[in-house]
This record gives structure tokens, sequence and C-alpha cells, in this order.
């Protein structure tokens, strides 16, 4: 573990939050090889809406992984963080040339970034000063069709290798569900005002005590053009690049006048 070949190839880690059995990860690995070296470090069940999560009480599990033979690969019993952190520390023992997270089985437009693993494990990549990417696709289904998102993630990585990546930011790419021939293209986008509107499910087990399911409507009611939600709605390809500064500069003069 931690000991590379050298190549001339671009080193890329590929991780995601819906575990190292997805389909969409088989997708993503299967557009990458042709770009670089692969290393594969993802978690060893589902960690969809982990946010930025990170392990702190408990142990970590790294396993090597026999599901895809032809590449260095492992689950981790932690979260798509946890998975970013290991490979950099333990695996790869160093900074891959890009990172690589999905693609996700379900969308991550808007405010789900905040929520959204996928995304987090492409901010953590952003964090370390790694060209890093989140790959997304508008479909929940096991059995998704991923050959569109495969020719997103294509033209993406390719100009990532290509061109001089920002610092301090990821870039945050959503596919709408449909056939590849059908995608109108790509937009760079800004991220939609939108938000879940939360509603629960109370129930109760069978000795009368309450539990709750998490339910709720998306509030896609910022349609301007500009918009990630925009592009999706109107068969584009959205990439909005995105920071993990989270400092309101345009608040920080009125904060001022508070006199604090």
């Amino acid at each position: 573990m931690g000991e590379q070949k050298k190549s001339d190839r671009p080193l890329i880690l590929i991780t995601n939050d819906d575990g190292i059995q997805a389909k969409g990860i088989f997708s993503l690995i299967e557009v990458a090889k042709d770009f670089g070296d692969i290393v594969i470090v993802a978690p060893d069940k589902p960690q969809s809406g982990m946010g930025h999560a990170i392990t702190v009480n408990n142990v970590l599990r790294l396993s090597r992984s026999p599901l895809f033979p032809d590449y260095e690969a492992y689950t981790c019993s932690g979260t798509p963080v946890d998975c970013v952190k290991l490979a950099i520390s333990e695996v790869i023992k160093g900074r891959p040339s890009i990172l690589l997270s999905g693609i996700n089985h379900g969308e991550n437009s808007a405010s789900n970034v905040l929520y959204s693993g996928t995304m987090s494990a492409a901010v953590e990549g952003a964090m370390e000063d790694i060209p890093s990417v989140g790959f997304s696709l508008l479909d929940f289904d096991a059995d998704a069709d991923f050959s569109g998102a495969k020719w997103a993630a294509k033209q993406v990585i390719a100009k990532m290798l290509e061109n001089d990546f920002p610092r301090s930011i990821c870039l945050n790419v959503n596919v709408p569900q449909l056939p590849t021939e059908e995608l109108k293209g790509i937009k760079i986008c800004r991220q939609a005002k939108a938000y879940w509107r939360d509603n629960f499910d109370k129930r109760h087990d069978q000795f009368g005590k309450p539990y709750y399911w998490l339910t709720g409507d998306f509030n896609r009611s910022d349609r301007s053009e500009d918009t990630d939600i925009w592009a999706l709605d109107n068969g584009y390809v959205s990439v909005v690049p995105t920071q993990f500064d989270m400092t309101a500069y345009h608040a920080i003069s009125q904060i001022n006048e508070w006199g604090l």
C-alpha cells in the first residue's frame, strides 16, 4: 500500500458516495482509464447525504477490493471524505493529479451540494489543491443509463487535464436523464437558489414509539437562465465552479457597521 509505480500518465483518484459496488463508479472508471493511472478508494456501503462528515468516534477500515482486479482499489468503512483523506495519506502518500467523485445516482444541483457526499469528496480534494470534480446523474435507478454521464465526464476530464485548473475550487457536474444524443451540450452555471421543503412522515413501531422518515419537496423556483436548474431542465449538462470558502464577503461591511 502506498507504493505507486512511476508513470508518465496522470494519477487519477476515484471515489463516490453510493458505495464501491454502485453502477456509477464502474461507469466513471470506464471513462477515466483512458486518461491516466487509476487508484480507487470508495465506501464499502452507501454514504449518500453524509455531506462533509468525517469519522472521529470509531476506527476506519481500509481493505483491498476484488471488484477491480486491474487497479489498486480499496473499500473504506467511513465516509467519502474519509476515503479521500485515507487515499492521500495512506494509499497514494501524496496528491493525485486529479480527483473524480461519482457518478452519483441522483442530482446534486442547487443546495443539494451541501448534503452531498459525492460533492464533499470533491470539496475535500479542492482543500488539498487537487483539481477535483463531482459527477451526478439525475436518475436514482440502480440500473440507470449512464451513457450521457459518461459522455459528459469524458469532455470535462479532458479539459481538466488540458488547462490550468483554478486553485481552491472544484466542479459540480450534473447530467440530465437523457440519452447522449439528446443532450444539448454543456453550460457553465451558477448554483440555483433552491432548497428542500422538509416534511417528516411520523410512524410508530410495534411498541408504540414514534419514528420518522424524512420526506419533502425540492423547491426549484429559481429558474434564471444562468442557473444549474435551468440548464438541467433544458437538456444541458450543468457545470458549477464550487468553493469551500463560505465567507459572505458582501456582508462584511454591513456586519462591521454593527459595531461589534
